[in-house]
């Protein structure tokens, strides 16, 4: 298991590297992180921050603050794309894993808040799965 990651942006602007071992790992269900990520869940890897650097494009990151919460999320001024966020009330850095360029050998911890999952999340065990994009039979087949 390797303990040396580093991670960019959709576009390269930002990268950055993370030494050591990460402490947790969770799916968060929860309503902020289904609007932040746009998607069902997030998926964050926790550190301690002394082991985080930025290598690239710092100056290119935004953090949102939710006020009067811990909730955050930085991003990327140019792509949008998530990248890791320092929580200073956790004491910790937040890196969403899909920022990561390296595998990740960690399995989550856990799945949290699945109070606030999004109901059809529940069906997905008997549907298709592909390894690619499937266009419909009147799309133009455009690109990913």
């Amino acid at each position: 298991m390797s303990n040396q990651h580093q991670g960019s942006c959709l576009c390269g602007g930002v990268q950055f590297e993370l030494t050591g071992e990460f402490d947790k790992f969770f799916l968060c269900h929860c309503q902020r992180c289904q609007k932040g990520t746009g998607s069902v869940h997030a998926a964050n890897l926790f550190s301690h921050p002394q082991q985080f650097k930025w290598l690239k494009g710092e100056e290119l990151v935004t953090t949102y603050r939710l006020p009067d919460t811990r909730h955050s999320r930085s991003f990327c001024s140019n792509c949008g794309s998530a990248v890791p966020t320092y929580v200073e009330k956790l004491g910790l850095a937040v890196v969403p894993a899909g920022c990561l360029d390296t595998e990740v050998d960690k399995v989550p911890d856990a799945r949290i808040y699945v109070g606030s999952a999004a109901s059809w999340t529940k069906r997905l065990d008997n549907i298709p799965s592909f390894d690619q994009f499937i266009p419909s039979p009147d799309s133009a087949g455009g690109k990913d």
